[in-house]
């Protein structure tokens, strides 16, 4: 490979993080996803943090394609057995849902003191509970709420 492709494959890595998503010129992080055989594309949403934005992302791609898609967090997809057929306005709906979770979990992590981002599993496992992978995909039941009190 010649210099000049190292380099734009380097540069196209730090624009595009994960696989459909987009940065803006302001810096919000966009997500969308084209129907398939249609010309058409299913708005995802825009959000602070790319990790937000891939994930509604793979949320959409995971239920256009099924478990054959390419996500970006392979491990992050519950298969709720679901019907997968679903419509446009449907799709964008639980995309957006997961990826506003996940925008919001990203910004309180980042914003909080009492959590280090450094932190992993090193110290108290209630202080370092957001820091694990969350299941965004599933309400919380009253019985996880509790917990946390």
């Amino acid at each position: 490979m010649m210099e000049g492709e190292k380099r734009k494959q380097r540069e196209h890595q730090q624009d595009k993080p994960y696989r459909g998503i987009r940065m803006r010129k302001w810096g919000k992080w966009v997500a969308e996803i084209r129907e398939p055989n249609k010309r058409s594309r299913i708005w995802l949403g825009s959000y602070s943090s790319p990790v937000a934005a891939a994930r509604a992302y793979d949320t959409a791609v995971f239920y256009l394609r099924g478990p054959s898609a390419r996500l970006n967090f392979p491990d992050c997809i519950v298969d709720d057995h679901e019907n997968h057929d679903l419509s446009a306005a449907s799709i964008r709906k639980k995309a957006t849902e997961v990826g506003a979770r996940v925008d919001a979990l990203q910004t309180a992590i980042h914003n909080s003191t009492a959590i280090p981002a450094e932190s992993n599993c090193n110290s108290n496992p209630k202080s370092t509970r957001m820091m694990l992978k969350p299941d965004l995909n599933e309400y919380p039941s009253p019985e996880s709420c509790e917990e946390d009190n």
